[in-house]
């Protein structure tokens, strides 16, 4: 699989790596897990992104990950452990990290991200707002000299914010999720080109949109999800038939798409099953996208330049609405 280097860590990481929400217990039994896991490793992914927050992640990899003896680059997160969290207090936060290195069964971890601080409300991690300093960054300066952890990251959805945060070139990685794929671009407004000037690498989270774009949902788009906006309704419309003019399928497309960008260092899948791993790694395995299948998904993605106002976070395609902005 082709690697590409990392921003200014140095690291080269395969342009598929393995999203750690979907190796937890939420997305099925641990053998099916720990297979799935083991598939995308022997097909040469190297690198392995998990968090605290993402249910037994973190517990569910340094079960499987034992005894692998295949070089790999592990990102975890701070953020929400233990409770209650305190995200300006130290000793809290060495207890998730203590927390973090004991479930993965490692010593030391390659990149540790400060999960959400983009989103106020969720964790309060300045002393001062828009400011990084505090507790939080103290520890992780001495992590990284004590060479507990080797670079230092942010993890993030708010596009605008942490292109805020890459520009004061703290950071070494930063990842984006649900703002860079076939029809939501937020990312390109600000992170990509910050994190260019500045030398960080990405890692794009959520390329599929948690499932949105990971397959066709041809019936409710014409016919059904009444929480569906009319621009955005239009455009699934549009994809779906370039994606029959092309004879592409979605997921592959979705895929291909965020490797065509050559300032993506990384883009992250949610596979559940051996079967799930073999078919990214194919898809990826075909490789940027030709520049006029590019331009036509350009084209479709200009149609909604930004989400709808009260659009879900997450298209709930298959799943009860319950109300705007809210999905269960």
């Amino acid at each position: 699989m082709n690697k590409r280097r990392l921003g200014k860590t140095g690291l080269e990481v395969t342009e598929l790596a393995l999203g750690g929400l979907f190796v937890s217990q939420w997305g099925g039994e641990y053998e099916e897990t720990s297979k799935a896991i083991h598939r995308a490793i022997e097909l040469g992914m190297n690198y392995i992104d998990t968090a605290p927050g993402y249910g037994n992640s973190e517990e569910v990899l340094g079960r499987a990950l034992e005894g692998v003896d295949e070089p790999l680059i592990l990102s975890t997160k701070l953020g929400g452990r233990p409770q209650p969290f305190k995200p300006q207090d130290r000793e809290c936060l060495m207890k998730s990290v203590e927390e973090s290195l004991r479930l993965l069964r490692r010593d030391s971890i390659d990149i540790l991200m400060i999960h959400e601080p983009d989103r106020p409300g969720q964790y309060d991690w300045w002393p001062t707002p828009g400011v990084c300093a505090g507790p939080v960054m103290d520890l992780l300066w001495d992590l990284k000299r004590q060479e507990v952890i080797r670079f230092m990251g942010l993890g993030g959805t708010t596009a605008y914010e942490l292109g805020v945060l890459v520009r004061t070139g703290l950071f070494d990685v930063v990842l984006t999720a649900f703002n860079y794929s076939l029809l939501w671009r937020e990312a390109e407004e600000d992170i990509l080109p910050s994190a260019k000037e500045y030398g960080v690498g990405v890692i794009v989270g959520s390329p599929l949109q948690q499932g949105a774009l990971a397959r066709r949902y041809d019936d409710e788009v014409r016919h059904g999800a009444r929480w569906l906006s009319s621009p955005r309704r239009q455009q699934l419309i549009a994809l779906y038939d370039f994606l029959d003019e092309i004879g592409m399928p979605i997921a592959e497309a979705g895929l291909r798409f965020a490797i065509s960008n050559p300032d993506v260092s990384a883009v992250l899948m949610g596979a559940r099953s051996q079967a799930e791993v073999e078919e990214n790694v194919a898809a990826v395995e075909k490789g940027p996208l030709p520049a006029d299948i590019l331009e036509g998904f350009d084209e479709i993605a200009a149609m909604v330049p930004f989400r709808p106002f009260e659009e879900p976070f997450s298209l709930p395609f298959g799943r009860p609405y319950n109300g705007p902005g809210m999905v269960r």
